[in-house]
């Protein structure tokens, strides 16, 4: 119990960290409040149609992670999105299978939604949602940084200053994506198809990126982040109403069904300028995509250091 480390977030950030930790014989719990794993890099079936809902694919501007990249694509995790200019890698055979691959062998507790972290005789105790409260020597919180944040104040921790200012002044732009079954193929590219204006940032049919081939078409619709963070609360009727009219052209083929999910934290506005933080006194780390980077790579990446910092402390 008192060497057991804590994670907070199933997201791509904690289980890298996770994984690597473990690797180092640590003993690791990751607590996890959705029944998934692998955070944004998440899949939404409606009926026969699978939808990629959040990251649509990601690339490497490192040689650190280009290798992770090769890795994985050697064990047949990821490869290259088909028909797509560039090098721009999917999971397969949905984005949410690089989180259960690297779930693998970790104890994740998913369903487990943490509500207050505090400081108790040397050690961390974790409230959970419906659930008998976890001890644990260390804790990692990965999960967006004011989800975490409203966590150390529930529990009443104070973090050093100036810390605390610069993970207040986190912010993070919303995401809302229509999900949308058509009756017939698209006119969307195989590629995608990305906008630089107006209220929609990306289509995709995932039938084509060969996510869905059960599907005639199953078309994920990215709004831009100023259109949803102005029309967050809309319903996805109100949603399609003003949005379908605009992207008609590249559907192609009537709308079956829809389906709209919410991402009130999805990309971060700006970066940390540490691609993690590690308290040692108070056993404390945090990461993610807001320190690592705004992409696949930066949350990955930021897993990693927190580990290599935790390792060598």
């Amino acid at each position: 119990m008192q060497e057991r480390f804590a994670v907070v977030g199933a997201g791509i950030a904690g289980l890298m960290l996770a994984r690597e930790l473990r690797a180092r014989g640590r003993e690791v719990v990751v607590l996890e409040k959705s029944r998934g794993f692998g955070g944004r890099l998440a899949t939404k079936r409606i009926d026969a149609a699978v939808f990629d809902s959040g990251a649509q694919y990601f690339t490497a501007k490192t040689p650190r992670f280009a290798d992770l990249i090769e890795e994985w694509s050697g064990r047949g995790v990821v490869r290259p999105w088909p028909g797509a200019s560039g090098r721009r890698w999917i999971a397969h055979p949905s984005m949410n299978a690089l989180g259960k691959y690297l779930a693998q062998d970790i104890e994740v507790r998913r369903e487990s939604k943490v509500v207050s972290v505090q400081r108790e005789n040397g050690d961390w105790r974790i409230e959970i949602e419906n659930a008998a409260p976890l001890v644990a020597r260390s804790l990692a919180l990965t999960a967006p940084v004011p989800q975490s944040l409203a966590l150390i104040k529930a529990g009443g921790v104070a973090l050093p200053q100036p810390l605390q200012g610069e993970l207040n002044a986190l912010t993070y732009h919303p995401c809302l994506a229509l999900l949308l079954v058509l009756e017939g193929p698209s006119q969307v590219p195989a590629d995608g198809l990305a906008f630089s204006t107006g209220p929609v940032r990306w289509l995709a049919d995932n039938t084509r990126k060969g996510v869905s081939p059960g599907s005639a078409a199953a078309v994920t619709v990215h709004l831009s982040p100023a259109f949803a963070a102005e029309h967050y609360q809309q319903t996805e009727q109100e949603l399609a109403a003003a949005l379908l009219p605009v992207i008609s052209p590249y559907l192609g083929s009537p709308v079956a069904k829809m389906a709209l999910h919410r991402w009130r934290y999805s990309e971060p506005e700006s970066t940390h300028t540490q691609s993690c933080v590690w308290l040692e006194d108070l056993q404390l780390g945090f990461a993610g995509d807001a320190l690592g980077g705004p992409r696949v790579e930066g949350a990955a990446l930021s897993g990693l250091d927190l580990a290599q910092t935790v390792l060598g402390a």
